[in-house]
């Protein structure tokens, strides 16, 4: 299947007002839903569905309270370009698995925390 590079682009626009952002933030929001198993099937993520969606959902809720309209904006328009960018398949499967801390292959314990424990764990 070709890829068009518009096949998911959206015009960047402002909001006239605030319902106007919320209905432009719940089609984005629903938008991600929707894409939660091609993304699991593109990237071959080792979670299910339901995990997927519960991080798309925990993007959404840390930037609830935003109480500025040009900032709803800029973010309804990162929202929308990373959308883009993830189905056209312009990342790469550790870009994605970078969202899931917990599940990630190291998680945050990337490196030990001193020599010692490096070396008794075999890492260099």
């Amino acid at each position: 299947m070709a890829i068009s590079p518009t096949q998911y682009a959206i015009k960047t626009r402002q909001s006239a007002n605030w319902n106007d952002a919320k209905r432009r933030v719940l089609a984005s929001y629903r938008q991600w839903l929707r894409g939660a198993g091609e993304i699991q099937t593109m990237y071959s993520v080792p979670l299910p569905v339901s995990a997927i969606r519960t991080r798309i959902r925990q993007e959404f809720e840390r930037h609830r309270y935003v109480n500025k309209l040009p900032v709803v904006d800029v973010l309804i328009t990162k929202g929308n370009a990373d959308y883009q960018e993830t189905m056209n398949y312009w990342r790469q499967t550790t870009h994605i698995m970078s969202y899931f801390k917990e599940e990630n292959f190291r998680g945050d314990k990337r490196l030990p925390t001193n020599f010692m424990t490096g070396f008794l764990e075999g890492r260099n």
